[in-house]
């Protein structure tokens, strides 16, 4: 289904991209809008960063920065169109790390990991392991033992099959033992309601989806990166719990058409540099659960790669597939 939807949704746009011609990289450019292709849908955390990032980065340019949203297929779609857009400097995308990383895993795609042109690294989402008050769990090691004390009988969230929160769970899964049963949901934010309501105990998944409703019915007991975050400084890592392996985070960057000339994509870069620098922006990113960071093209190529093996082996070793 997922797959027949993303080429059925493609068929006109790689023809049309094909067609556009390759422009020079002018001192000049930008010398129109610039569109910036998020793939998902509107109101979502992604493209929340992305107009608090856009707002700022049109003055820099000098040109605006207008937001287009082309969701499905887990951000696949919209990621393919700016993969295979022309290469003049008039689309950016922003980079999904589960369109980037897990999808090339569990489906034939028309890209993988290694053939995107990486642009800038913007922010970085943590994931937390969250639960429902009700389940009377105060700490991390407190959930592993009610887990372990009740195979089976505990249920987790996830926006879906093979997305970020359900490889979180799967990871959390695989490295302590514990036998919990999963409950795809359409989004994260059904994972997200499905846990206030208690119809699930436990969910993986980004803090900008569930840091408004912490106090609400939602307790925090871990945050899978490598230190602690602002946001929630005393919530402990999953490394001060024993599980230095359970790191898991959503790299979200820019991204450019195929062989868009250097000059575009480092004068793009240098702009979105000193917006993220910005104390009024890394304010607006905080708030939205994320951490405002830029990086080299390479380094978030490298990024990119390693989560893509990393994933690559969680998924085997379940046997994840989408239908």
């Amino acid at each position: 289904m997922l797959r027949r939807h993303f080429v059925t949704a493609l068929a006109g746009m790689a023809g049309a991209a094909i067609l556009s011609p390759a422009a020079r990289a002018d001192d000049d450019w930008p010398r129109r809008p610039v569109r910036l292709v998020v793939p998902y849908p509107p109101g979502g955390p992604v493209d929340g960063l992305a107009r608090v990032v856009s707002a700022k980065l049109g003055d820099e340019l000098g040109q605006p920065v207008i937001v287009e949203n082309k969701g499905g297929a887990g951000g696949s779609i919209g990621l393919y169109y700016v993969i295979k857009a022309a290469p003049d400097g008039s689309v950016f995308g922003f980079g999904v790390p589960g369109a980037i990383t897990a999808l090339p895993q569990l489906q034939k795609l028309p890209y993988t990991a290694s053939q995107i042109n990486y642009v800038s690294l913007v922010g970085r989402v943590p994931q937390v392991v969250a639960v429902n008050e009700s389940l009377k769990v105060n700490t991390f090691g407190e959930l592993l033992a009610l887990a372990k004390s009740k195979p089976g009988q505990l249920n987790y969230g996830s926006a879906g099959v093979g997305t970020t929160p359900h490889l979180g769970a799967e990871l959390l899964r695989q490295l302590t033992g514990i036998n919990i049963v999963h409950v795809p949901y359409t989004g994260a934010a059904p994972a997200v309601t499905a846990l206030m309501s208690n119809e699930i105990q436990l969910l993986c998944s980004d803090l900008s989806g569930l840091l408004p409703f912490v106090s609400h019915g939602i307790r925090i007991l871990a945050v899978c990166m490598p230190e602690r975050v602002p946001q929630i400084p005393s919530v402990p890592t999953t490394a001060e719990l024993g599980q230095p392996g359970l790191l898991v985070e959503s790299d979200y960057g820019i991204v450019a058409p195929q062989n868009t000339p250097q000059g575009i994509t480092d004068k793009f870069r240098a702009g979105l540099v000193k917006v993220l620098a910005m104390p009024d922006v890394k304010q607006k990113i905080g708030l939205q659960g994320a951490i405002a960071q830029g990086s080299t093209p390479d380094q978030y190529r490298q990024m990119m790669l390693a989560e893509s093996q990393k994933w690559a082996k969680v998924i085997k070793a379940a046997d994840i597939r989408i239908s």
